[in-house]
């Protein structure tokens, strides 16, 4: 039986960035002696225990948190258009922030998806992947983060899966800071458009949050269903860097997940 429409566009959810992290751009600050943990991937400062840390991160106990296990059969055929990437090269410009690897990038490229335009603001990587593709992990996420005029988010997540070297991985992760800082690598440029898989049309389309504190329930999820490949070393490297980046899949409650129909 055909499934009903339901359509979602970023346009009905145009919510304003509260603060100034930016779903994987957050600070480094640290943690001192008589302060509250600094928050990280496990122990006393986990996932778990967020919301907790300070109030400023009391939406990391809301209701539409990401990431999410997409349920690809319980998603709803809809009628969203195609993704149109407008992504030019970009100056090399990386950051260690203490949780991911960040390449921010230069201004002038943008997506427009349903109608709406956001611009690309940095892109970072999580190993294994946030989001779950019927329960699964992929062995690596790429988030691409954008932003609109009038303040909404949207973020395009791309899966990575162990197979061939990546060469366009191959530029940041031969670049990166391996400590804490930020540099700009001179006569050296990335493009975006090298991280995305041959076929974008299908993807899901959710209602979510920033994946790292403070949690702001204020991000547009696109989430391309056909992974990339990235070498078992280039997964590694990450992996050994951060030993773990990725939050725990959080639950959907009353929310749908839309998919476009082909």
């Amino acid at each position: 039986m055909k499934k009903a429409l339901f359509v979602i566009t970023a346009a009905t959810a145009a919510l304003a960035l509260a603060g100034p992290v930016v779903a994987g751009t957050e600070g480094s600050e640290k943690h001192g002696q008589g302060h509250a943990p600094h928050w990280s991937y496990g122990g006393a400062g986990g996932p778990e225990h967020w919301g907790n840390l300070k109030s400023e991160f009391a939406a990391c106990k809301g209701t539409q948190q990401s990431p999410i296990n997409i349920q690809t059969q319980e998603a709803l055929g809809a009628k969203l258009t195609k993704i149109k990437f407008d992504w030019k090269d970009s100056a090399l410009n990386i950051k260690n922030n203490g949780h991911t690897i960040q390449a921010n990038y230069d201004k002038g490229s943008s997506i427009e998806v349903n109608g709406d335009k956001f611009d690309l603001l940095q892109y970072h990587f999580h190993a294994p992947s946030e989001h779950a593709l019927n329960g699964k992990l992929y062995d690596m996420e790429v988030h691409f983060v954008h932003k609109a005029a009038n303040g909404a988010l949207a973020v395009i997540g791309v899966f990575f899966k162990e197979g061939a070297e990546n060469t366009a991985l191959k530029t940041v992760w031969s670049n990166m800071p391996t400590s804490e800082g930020e540099k700009k690598v001179a006569g050296v440029t990335i493009s975006a458009k090298d991280l995305l898989p041959a076929n974008t049309s299908k993807y899901y389309h959710y209602m979510g949050s920033l994946t790292t504190p403070p949690c702001n329930e204020v991000v547009n999820w696109y989430v391309l269903e056909s992974p990339i490949e990235a070498s078992k070393a280039q997964v590694k490297t990450l992996a050994d860097l951060f030993t773990i980046n990725n939050r725990p899949v959080q639950p959907l409650n009353r929310r749908f997940v839309l998919t476009s129909d082909e």
